[in-house]
């Protein structure tokens, strides 16, 4: 799989010439990786008051991320998941504020935080709550 695509997309908006909405479309339209933990749930860590869902454009970041983490398991297990999924159906599912943390390892990664036109309204941290 190659999301030469999406990690050409980072590079142009952390570098100042791209849009942010161009990199949400992308990524809401690329399979990515999701580390699943060792007992299979998905791996994700919590910062400032929001839990991050770990997501990986490649088998090579998703390398990093284990060797940064001094991950010891035999196998590290992942999914792959396409970034609409993660935002429209795991990050609700969280049940707390959560966004997606793409590429965390690396030298380009990427947040897409629990706001409104990120994640569904509902969830937002900027949204309408029932």
């Amino acid at each position: 799989m190659s999301n030469a695509g999406l990690t050409h997309q980072v590079r142009m908006f952390r570098a100042g010439a791209g849009e942010a909405k161009t990199v949400l479309a992308v990524f809401r339209s690329s399979a990515v990786y999701v580390p699943e933990t060792d007992d299979g749930l998905v791996w994700t860590g919590d910062q400032g008051g929001i839990r991050w869902i770990y997501a990986f454009s490649g088998e090579g970041q998703l390398a990093a991320f284990a060797r940064a983490r001094d991950y010891r398991g035999a196998e590290l297990n992942y999914r792959t998941i396409y970034g609409s999924r993660l935002l429209d159906v795991a990050v609700p599912a969280v049940g707390r504020p959560c966004g997606v943390a793409l590429d965390v390892a690396g030298s380009q990664p990427m947040l897409f935080p629990p706001v409104r036109g990120i994640v569904p309204d509902a969830v937002a941290l900027d949204g309408e709550r029932d």
